[in-house]
């Protein structure tokens, strides 16, 4: 059995070696590593799970905005990476980190937390989660991506054409 706690408490490196195991040490190239860049990781929405002392999965959320081609801002929430140790996998552990963090998306004060995207599979994040593309097709994102994996999940998430960028603050639209 596993625990989830604050991915504060386990030290950066730790994370990186996880994220390196899980997806491959060229993973900083991908279009979410650029929405990620600039801002830090919302500390309620991000978490890790231990078995003991050992770290055996993390999820990280990330302050990003809809910059729709109105002029309108709208804050979203980027949820990943959700990591798992490949020794672990299989045994529920990213399914049960990213439920939390959706959970505490929709209890807080987050600024986008009824607005969450990834870009994933969508077998699995619909299917488990809910998330959808049917209101992500208008938005362009600051690198390449698959259309179909651009994924969404909340009533505020926003159906109108614009682009995905950082936040510089998790308050700040």
């Amino acid at each position: 059995m596993f625990d989830l706690i604050p991915i504060a408490e386990i030290a950066p490196d730790r994370i990186e070696t996880l994220l390196d195991a899980a997806f491959g040490t060229d993973r900083h190239g991908r279009t979410a590593y650029r929405l990620r860049d600039g801002v830090a990781a919302i500390p309620e929405l991000s978490l890790a799970a231990v078995i003991g002392a050992e770290l055996v999965g993390s999820i990280q959320c990330w302050p990003v905005t809809l910059a729709d081609d109105d002029g309108a801002r709208v804050p979203m929430v980027l949820v990943g990476p959700i990591a798992v140790s490949p020794a672990h996998q299989d045994v529920g552990i990213g399914r049960a980190l990213t439920r939390a963090a959706i959970a505490r998306a929709g209890q807080g004060d987050i600024a986008g937390g009824d607005a969450l995207m990834l870009i994933g599979d969508p077998d699995y994040y619909g299917r488990f989660f809910g998330f959808t593309a049917e209101r992500t097709g208008g938005w362009r994102l600051p690198g390449s991506f698959e259309a179909h994996r651009l994924l969404a999940l909340g009533d505020a998430v926003p159906d109108q054409a614009g682009d995905v960028r950082p936040r510089i603050s998790a308050d700040a639209a």
